[in-house]
C-alpha cells in the first residue's frame, strides 16, 4: 500500500482522504472531519464502556458547547485527544486575570493520547479542580490547554498508559 501511495499523484491521494473520510464516517468511527479528536473520542468512550469500574460513557450530540460525553450521573466529560505533548483549547473559560468566578463547564477531562498511527498510548482523566489548577493560558488564541507534563500525571487518574522502554 505505501509503495502505491508513493507513485500516486498529490490530488489522487487527496481524493483517496476524502474518500477515507467518508467511509469512516459510514462505519461510524469518525462524527466529523476531525479525524484526531473523533478517533480519540470513540476510543475513550469504549475504553469507559468496556471497564467495570469505570462509569458507561455516552457522547453528546456534535457540537455541543465543551462536553464531548456524558455518564449516567450526567457527568459531563470534556474529551482531548492528541498526539503531541499538548492538547487543543478549552474555549468558554474566563479569560487569564479574570475577577469573575469560573463557571463550571464540565466534570472530567479526559486526554488521549496517540501514537502517530493514531493506536492509543495513553489515557488520562483530571476531575474539574486539577483541570483548574494545570491549565495553562495561550497568549495568542487567548484560550486554555493542558500539557502533559509529570505534574498533571502524578494529579491525573492514568488509565491506561504504555510504558516505552
Amino acid at each position: 500500500m505505501k509503495e502505491l501511495l508513493r507513485n500516486m499523484d498529490d490530488f489522487k491521494i487527496m481524493e483517496m482522504y476524502g474518500d477515507l473520510l467518508d467511509e469512516m464516517k459510514n462505519r461510524n468511527m469518525i462524527r466529523t472531519s476531525n479525524l484526531v479528536g473523533d478517533w480519540g473520542e470513540r476510543l475513550a468512550i469504549k475504553y469507559y464502556n468496556e471497564d467495570p469500574m469505570l462509569p458507561n460513557l455516552q457522547a453528546v450530540r456534535v457540537g455541543a458547547k465543551s462536553v464531548d460525553a456524558i455518564n449516567m450521573k450526567n457527568e459531563r466529560y470534556s474529551i482531548k485527544a492528541i498526539t503531541t505533548k499538548t492538547t487543543g483549547v478549552f474555549n468558554g473559560l474566563n479569560d487569564d486575570g479574570s475577577n469573575l468566578p469560573q463557571e463550571r463547564l464540565f466534570e472530567y477531562v479526559i486526554i488521549v493520547l496517540l501514537n502517530k498511527n493514531l493506536s492509543l498510548k495513553a489515557i488520562y482523566e483530571l476531575d474539574w479542580s486539577n483541570f483548574l489548577l494545570l491549565k495553562k493560558w495561550n497568549k495568542d488564541k487567548r484560550t486554555w490547554y493542558l500539557s502533559i507534563t509529570n505534574e498533571l500525571k502524578r494529579k491525573a487518574k492514568i488509565l491506561y498508559e504504555i510504558q516505552l522502554s
